[in-house]
Formats: C-alpha cells, sequence, structure tokens
C-alpha cells in the first residue's frame, strides 16, 4: 500500500509546507482554548507554543499575563503576531538554550501519521519542558476516528466550512480534507492522521521521558503531560 501524502493545501495566499493557509488562518479566532490552558497552568506561567500559527491562541494567552514563545515555521504566519517573542523553526529541529514551565502543542499537530515525526515533536517538548513544568497536547478523542464523515457547516460570520473527504486507508488512519470559504475565497487542506487511543499514546510520551498527567476536559480531547521522575 503506498502511504498518503501527509499534508497538502490550496488557495489563495501563502500556503505552509503543512498545508494551512496563512490567509485563512489569520481570521479564526480562540473557541474558549485560551482561558482552558490559562486554567491548567500557573499564574504568569513561561509558555512555548509550538505550532503557534498567526497567533489565534498566543494574543490571549499574553493577555492572561504568561510571558509566551510563539514557534512556527511560517514566517507569513509570524508576520501576524505583535505580543509575543517569535522564534521561526520548525517544531522537530527547534533547540532553545531554555526551559518553560509550560509547552503547548495544540491544533491536533500530535496526531501525524508519521510517527518518526510525532516521536521528534515529543522530544522537542521534554526538551523544552521545566523538570516541574508541564506538557499541554490537543488530540481528537478517539472515537472521532470511527464516527467522523463528511459535512457542511455555515458559521455565524458568514465563512463555510466543509469536510469534503474522509477515507480510512490503514488501521487507525484517516485521511481528510477540509475546506474553507470566506466570500469568494476558498482554501483546501488535505492531511492524513492517526488515531491517539489512550494507552497509545502513553507509550509515546514515555519514549520522550513524559507521561499522562490528567486530561482537562470530558471528552479527552487535551492532555496534560509532566516529565517522568527518575
Amino acid at each position: 500500500m503506498t502511504t498518503p501524502q501527509l499534508y497538502r493545501g490550496t488557495g489563495p495566499g501563502p500556503i505552509t509546507p503543512d498545508g494551512c493557509a496563512v490567509d485563512y488562518y489569520a481570521t479564526l479566532v480562540p473557541n474558549g482554548e485560551p482561558e482552558l490552558i490559562h486554567a491548567a497552568v500557573p499564574e504568569e506561567a513561561s509558555i512555548l507554543e509550538l505550532g503557534a500559527g498567526a497567533g489565534r491562541i498566543t494574543h490571549s494567552l499574553v493577555a492572561f499575563g504568561h510571558d509566551v514563545v510563539a514557534v512556527d515555521e511560517s514566517p507569513e504566519m509570524l508576520a501576524h503576531i505583535k505580543s509575543a517573542e517569535t522564534v521561526c523553526s520548525s517544531i522537530q529541529s527547534l533547540s532553545l538554550d531554555r526551559t518553560f514551565d509550560v509547552v503547548v502543542l495544540m491544533s491536533f499537530v500530535i496526531e501525524t501519521a508519521d510517527d518518526d515525526l510525532r516521536r521528534a515533536f515529543l522530544e522537542t517538548c521534554r526538551r523544552h519542558v521545566a523538570a516541574d513544568g508541564c506538557v499541554i497536547l490537543q488530540r481528537k478523542p478517539p472515537e472521532w476516528y470511527d464516527t467522523v464523515q463528511p459535512f457542511e457547516r455555515h458559521a455565524a460570520d458568514g465563512r463555510l466550512l466543509r469536510m469534503t473527504e474522509v477515507s480510512r486507508p490503514g488501521p487507525d488512519l484517516l485521511l481528510s480534507t477540509m475546506e474553507y470559504t470566506i466570500g469568494g475565497r476558498t482554501w483546501t487542506h488535505t492531511f492524513l492522521s492517526r488515531r491517539l487511543d489512550d494507552a497509545f499514546l502513553e507509550t509515546a510520551l514515555n519514549g520522550a521521558g513524559l507521561t499522562i498527567a490528567e486530561f482537562l476536559d470530558d471528552d479527552r480531547e487535551w492532555v496534560r503531560a509532566v516529565p517522568v521522575r527518575a
């Protein structure tokens, strides 16, 4: 079986290496994520946000009083971030000479179907989190992989979101395409992701010297991990 391409994207404006449309991401606003993160970490915590994009979450975390370093491999994405230190780097190659109270890896990045890449992501998290700190991850609930189907949704702000393709090319794998329309502009984002059930995720975390401490929501979408004690 030929493994499908991990990511691709189309549409007007810059497209990042992982298929994200910069112009579209720059229009997005938070949907409760900053509040959830803020409630799970110490006041005025130092936060390393991996895959920060155009700052959808960054700006709110700064407003909550956190010292945020935003990392993304797209300079076009980072150009939209005005209130935090930015670092242009891929997640897997990041090597800063400091650690943070909190490392955040959200937007389902951890669900890449590339096991080696996932391992590198988690190693970056462990390398940059303080011994008494935590890593906050976002994944789709494992059951989502069994039930997701194409859909169309009209948002209150007038944008149209469509999932136009869903296929399952292998065990625990999902190949899907999202389509986003605002006015006369349309972008697509196709990605191959892997189900991370609790046991698989714990094993992956252990391989990087981390362990699950708790789930931050009832759906188990948000995970707080901590360094394994020696």
